[in-house]
């Protein structure tokens, strides 16, 4: 507790007591939206500041995400996992990858948005806040995704991705227009994630019943046809 106030009490000196509020909402915003897609949030967040847009300003030691270099790997890398999403099987590798991958990529956006702090210190931040909320996230669309394969046989998984996809855009515009929202879309959010999930599983649940989709009285018993 002390060390989180140490860590609050820096944030707000060198950032300014209000704006460090809405900078933890918006990189809230930015890690759930890349435990949902990898790369989209870096790129939104890396050329929203090549271009001075959303007020968007990455100095320091996250000037590097602006290169022309790194937009180009992050426009490619999007574009290679929003198409392979929608493939079965490489949808789950994708998933398999993002265990590890979009924690990272929530902290490093997360600690980005931190870039008038202190270095180490937005590092710390952008790991406490940015880590276990795109683990979250990621592990909901993960389960959902699992899910899904399992009573679609994965043909509802493209409309899904396609459905995380428009998210992802959306709470990082959200995160970028109006970051004070972000908590309340992402429970909205969770709140979809939890209800498609237990759908699926009483679709799961109704299919392994005995005689479930059976037709009753379609098919004469063998006494019946003796008879």
């Amino acid at each position: 507790m002390e060390i989180q106030n140490q860590i609050a009490a820096g944030v707000a000196s060198q950032i300014g007591a209000g704006g460090w509020i809405a900078i933890t909402m918006m990189a809230l915003g930015l890690a759930a939206s890349s435990g949902l897609n990898t790369f989209l949030p870096l790129l939104m967040l890396a050329a929203a500041a090549k271009f001075h847009v959303f007020g968007m300003d990455l100095s320091g030691s996250f000037a590097w995400l602006e290169s022309g270099t790194v937009l180009g790997v992050l426009a490619l890398a999007t574009i290679v996992e929003v198409a392979g999403d929608k493939i079965p099987v490489v949808d789950h590798a994708l998933d398999a990858f993002g265990t590890i991958a979009r924690p990272a990529a929530g902290t490093l956006a997360a600690a980005s948005v931190f870039s008038g702090a202190d270095p180490a210190m937005a590092a710390v931040l952008g790991l406490i806040v940015g880590a276990p909320v795109a683990f979250a996230f990621h592990a909901a669309k993960a389960g959902t995704r699992a899910a899904s394969t399992t009573t679609t046989m994965g043909m509802a998984n493209p409309v899904l991705s396609l459905l995380e996809d428009i998210a992802a855009f959306f709470i990082t515009l959200v995160a970028f227009f109006s970051p004070f929202l972000v908590p309340l879309l992402l429970l909205v959010l969770l709140l979809v994630f939890w209800k498609m999930f237990k759908a699926a599983r009483r679709l799961l649940t109704k299919d392994k019943q005995p005689g479930a989709g059976a037709d009753k009285g379609s098919t004469p018993s063998v006494a019946n046809r003796v008879q």
